[in-house]
């Protein structure tokens, strides 16, 4: 049996879309893949990154709400998004766009 990615907590339309353009169509095989690979494949396919879009995505694979981070593990998953985001963009040297921001030669990005 197959489920459209939509049915997993915290995820709908725009992200069932979203995941459908990175090749991912069903629940199963984006929690197959966990939410790390998944990520990945999104940026892949040109989806822009969100912080807030990635852990609700690991929350929703756990079956959680999305707001149900904080603390350490919010901490924690923002370096595994960082890395994820980073690692999209291989042309960007590490940290070279938190220090534009710093200096204000780019507008700051909300992630």
């Amino acid at each position: 049996m197959t489920t459209p990615v939509s049915s997993i907590r915290n995820l709908g339309p725009a992200m069932q879309e979203a995941f459908e353009r990175a090749g991912i169509h069903t629940a199963e095989e984006l929690r197959e893949m966990g939410a790390d690979a998944g990520y990945a494949r999104l940026l892949a396919s040109g989806h822009s990154p969100h912080f807030i879009g990635y852990y609700a995505l690991v929350m929703g694979l756990q079956g959680r709400p999305w707001n149900d981070c904080a603390g350490d593990e919010k901490k924690a998953l923002r370096r595994r998004f960082d890395a994820l985001k980073a690692a999209s963009n291989p042309d960007t040297p590490p940290g070279i766009e938190k220090i534009l921001n710093e200096i204000g030669v780019i507008p700051a990005r909300k992630a």
